[in-house]
């Protein structure tokens, strides 16, 4: 399975986050899986793309040219293939199309915007992967706690909170995505608050 990993680019983040991806990546290796990231080096795209590469897995790295060209980041260099996309729409279109799960780590406001989009997509019915959220050391509780007070009020469904998991534990998150199936709700179901 090719599993599309969104999370942090950053150097500063506590090596906590760091290890729990390596880890969680390098198993999902060990087990056949491959990664589609974002191809940065440092962070937890680079903890993924280690982990895989420990794992002996396929690695496919998208990265849009101006991040080369620019210096906007650094990539990682132990990619089995390299895509050069026009721009960042380019990059995650290309990304969600070549991934069969999304795995979303903790990150900042890109990883916020590429886990929205891959859930709206979900919602209207564009695609039924495996959407799973590895909350590693309670990263993302204010997130769900922020989702179920929208639903609360309305502004979403309870529904929508179907759509992806949440999980504390690596191995959680290898038994969620190896066994899911997808549930098949039509996207009116989830307009109409069903």
């Amino acid at each position: 399975m090719k599993i599309c990993v969104f999370g942090a680019s950053s150097a500063h983040i506590d090596e906590s986050y760091i290890n729990a991806v390596e880890s969680l990546c390098e198993k999902l290796a060990t087990r056949g899986h491959s990664l589609v990231f974002g191809c940065g080096a440092t962070g937890l795209m680079g903890a993924a793309a280690r982990g895989f590469k420990r794992g002996g897995g396929y690695i496919h790295g998208v990265i849009p040219r101006f991040f080369r060209d620019e210096g906007v980041e650094s990539l990682y260099d132990g990619c089995d293939k390299i895509t050069y996309t026009e721009d960042m729409a380019e990059r995650k279109r290309k990304m969600e199309d070549d991934a069969d799960a999304f795995l979303i780590v903790p990150g900042g406001v890109g990883t916020f915007e590429e886990f929205f989009e891959v859930l709206t997509l979900k919602q209207l019915g564009r695609h039924e992967k495996a959407l799973a959220i590895y909350n590693i050391g309670g990263y993302y509780d204010d997130l769900e706690r922020f989702m179920q007070s929208v639903a609360g009020k309305k502004f979403i469904t309870f529904g929508c909170s179907k759509l992806y998991s949440y999980f504390s534990d690596g191995d959680e998150v290898i038994e969620y995505l190896e066994n899911y199936r997808p549930q098949g709700t039509p996207w009116q179901k989830l307009k109409l608050g069903e």
